[in-house]
């Protein structure tokens, strides 16, 4: 039966990785887009969209009354609500209206919130083995001292809101720390945080209800445009590995766990770690993004697809249709490439790169 779908946020490369896999799996459906940039690339893509319109922000009074108006207006089945301004925003109309504007997949307001920013998910992982020693640092309060006694240099600093690594830098000592705080003097408050040296681990994760039910791993091993960046971390990934190694998400598990409990909720929705592992091997969470990442549309064509499980649990109201898959096993060693403006490409393994096959002539 044919459906339609709201996808927000219809300018990002996440958004738009959603709505390609689910017009190939679901020609039918019609696919209404939305963002608050009258330039966004979704809008333009030929085929992506049936319809598509400009928003006010999340945080506009004027917001959720044309959301409400387009849902009634277009019939919405469901939507995917992706930026997490958003997220926290349709999670506080939950609050004050028991309800959602239409269909959505995803957790309460208080874990968003939570994760949403830094510097409170370091707050409540405090004291913990999930986390590099952490603290916020604010323009007002810099905290040079505790930077330097408690982290130590190196270290590595962040916004505390925001992805693709915002203001994100490995500091080798306090007059880097100072010299960065005045380039940035824009964002008002960061996290600085132990320097981790290991491989940089990203995992989704789908909860209902407080249920883990399915899990992904990979690794992030090289970035997209990584020169334009002072830390070379971007928010993309160019090359990537996809894991079958069980403790990733046992440890990713436990961590919601140990959340769930320290807040008294209970997870529900798409939930996507990035991890780091210290010198030891030892995994360490950097952050929690409180929505599908961006290597969904990928991590579907290999046979983990949290698209079609979110599909089925909005279409069924339930996740009877899901299958349990804790520690979900990569049939081969794939890989895959990312760059701007190509579509991403999946390969089987590695070995590629070093076959005779990899090297063309023209």
């Amino acid at each position: 039966m044919s459906k339609t779908i709201l996808v927000t946020g219809i300018g990002g490369l996440t958004p738009r990785s959603i709505t390609g896999i689910i017009r190939e799996k679901h020609p039918d459906y019609r696919i209404i887009g939305c963002d608050i940039e009258k330039k966004a690339v979704g809008f333009f893509m030929k085929g992506l969209l049936d319809e598509y319109y400009i928003c006010p922000r999340c945080t506009s009074p004027d917001y959720f009354p044309w959301i409400e108006k387009l849902v009634a207006e277009k019939s919405v089945d469901f939507a995917f609500v992706q930026p997490e301004a958003e997220i926290v925003e349709w999670g506080d109309f939950y609050d004050k209206n028991g309800r959602f504007p239409c269909p959505v997949f995803m957790g309460c307001k208080l874990l968003s919130e939570s994760l949403r920013d830094k510097s409170i998910m370091a707050e409540l992982l405090d004291g913990t083995d999930y986390i590099p020693k952490t603290i916020k640092v604010t323009q007002k309060n810099p905290r040079y001292e505790e930077v330097e006694n408690i982290i130590g240099f190196p270290c590595w600093i962040r916004a505390t809101e925001g992805t693709g690594g915002l203001g994100s830098l490995k500091l080798e000592d306090l007059s880097s720390y100072k010299s960065w705080l005045f380039i940035n003097s824009q964002i008002p408050e960061f996290t600085v945080s132990e320097f981790l040296t290991g491989r940089h681990l990203a995992n989704e994760m789908l909860y209902y209800n407080g249920e883990y039910i399915k899990g992904a791993a990979l690794e992030c091993v090289e970035y997209v445009m990584a020169n334009t960046a002072p830390s070379h971390v971007t928010g993309n990934t160019h090359f990537g590995r996809f894991l079958n190694e069980n403790r990733i998400n046992a440890f990713c598990d436990s961590c919601i766990k140990y959340l769930e409990k320290k807040l008294g909720i209970t997870a529900h929705g798409i939930l996507s770690f990035d991890m780091k592992e210290d010198n030891q091997g030892n995994i360490k969470v950097t952050e929690v993004n409180i929505r599908h990442m961006a290597y969904v549309g990928v991590m579907s064509r290999v046979g983990f697809d949290l698209i079609e499980d979110t599909i089925n649990i909005l279409e069924d109201g339930n996740a009877d249709r899901v299958e349990r898959d804790q520690y979900h096993h990569f049939e081969r060693p794939y890989i895959f490439l990312r760059d701007v403006d190509v579509e991403p490409i999946i390969l089987e393994s590695e070995e590629i790169f070093d076959s005779k096959n990899a090297v063309f002539e023209v």
